[in-house]
């Protein structure tokens, strides 16, 4: 067992262990590589609809996949944080970091937020190299995502009563080169199948629906 003494934050002397098992071992067993398929876009835009039919896709393919949703985890890893900038940016990061463990154990995790900062997500990206980070961009328009409002969000935020509401008084910076960019086609949305499957066709093809 090997260990690196290091400094860390306002943390000293805090050691890293490295064990037996590594990250290859853990990716043979599972017969697949880890990795971060980050979906992101505007409130509304389908990236939880699309996280749970693609974890579906892969659980037939045989594949080991986790979700880590916006949402659900500010019930939980992030109920401390608001909706500032720095905020979010925390928010961020910490499911960067999560999404990160997650792919070195061999999972295939798939994180659903707005994050609509680009360098936030970007930050992320540098956590996994070797093209580990896959993002998804719904890329659906401000109209369509505030006609369906089903969390009625969009309503209480043109009426004043949601503050810092993405797309309405606060950014979304879209994406520059996403990997996958998925958009209406002919007016109409892509069914959530249809979408799993491109972005799971894209993890084949990338071989990382295979650990060799």
């Amino acid at each position: 067992m090997n260990s690196l003494m290091s400094s860390i934050g306002n943390s000293t002397n805090i050691f890293w262990h490295d064990c037996a098992v590594g990250k290859t071992d853990r990716q043979k067993l599972l017969d697949q590589k880890g990795c971060l398929v980050w979906i992101t876009g505007l409130s509304g835009s389908g990236k939880s609809t699309l996280a749970c039919s693609l974890d579906r896709e892969l659980y037939s393919r045989g594949k080991l996949s986790y979700i880590l949703d916006g949402d659900n985890l500010r019930h939980g890893l992030n109920k401390n944080l608001g909706f500032s900038a720095e905020d979010r940016a925390e928010n961020i990061r910490r499911v960067g970091e999560v999404g990160k463990l997650f792919a070195d154990a061999g999972l295939i995790c798939i994180a659903s937020l707005i994050s609509p900062y680009r360098k936030d997500r970007d930050a992320c990206r540098a956590m996994l190299p070797d093209q580990r980070f896959i993002e998804v961009f719904m890329n659906m328009p401000l109209e369509v995502c505030e006609e369906r409002d089903a969390k009625g969000l969009y309503k209480l935020a043109r009426a004043g009563k949601i503050k810092g509401f993405t797309g309405i008084d606060d950014p979304y910076e879209p994406p520059l080169d996403s990997e996958i960019e998925l958009k209406m086609v002919n007016g109409s949305c892509p069914t959530p199948s249809e979408m799993a499957g491109q972005v799971a066709s894209y993890l084949g093809k990338n071989g990382l629906l295979r650990h060799g």
